[in-house]
């Protein structure tokens, strides 16, 4: 009965673990695997059931993980230029999961493509500002 409890949480429930790291940027790279593990969840929900209320939670938990990266880096105080290494890999890995987004948006009928498209803006929106302050520009109010 306890494994049929396991089976029903899903396998990207783990952004409260990642809230719950103390150190900031440990807490990013944490959501960003959790960011990962729900659009492969998001794709199987899709493609195995097409469950959409399944699909669309997982995409909001892209989203939300996506967001608690961001939020913990802009958190550290320090400047994505001079010290670059959890910015850049949160850059490169905004940057794959929006080429998974796309991969996976071609996949979808058009009509199911709302909540997709929300969370690969949310997505792009971060990867842009990360980019942004890697190279050093201003950062867009």
């Amino acid at each position: 009965m306890a494994f049929a409890l396991l089976a029903a949480v899903p396998a990207w429930a783990s952004l409260d673990a990642a809230k719950a790291e103390p150190n900031l940027e440990k807490r990013s790279s944490l959501a960003l695997d959790n960011a990962s593990r729900a659009l492969k969840s998001a794709q199987d929900a899709y493609l195995a059931q097409n469950d959409m209320k399944q699909v669309a939670a997982a995409l909001e938990e892209v989203s939300a993980s996506v967001q608690l990266a961001y939020d913990s880096l802009e958190q550290t105080h320090k400047v994505p230029s001079r010290s670059p290494k959890y910015f850049k890999k949160a850059e490169i890995e905004t940057r794959e999961l929006l080429r998974r987004i796309d991969d996976f948006r071609e996949q979808m009928s058009v009509d199911d493509r709302e909540p997709l498209d929300k969370a690969r803006a949310t997505v792009q929106k971060v990867h842009e500002s990360l980019l942004e302050g890697i190279m050093g520009g201003k950062k867009k109010g």
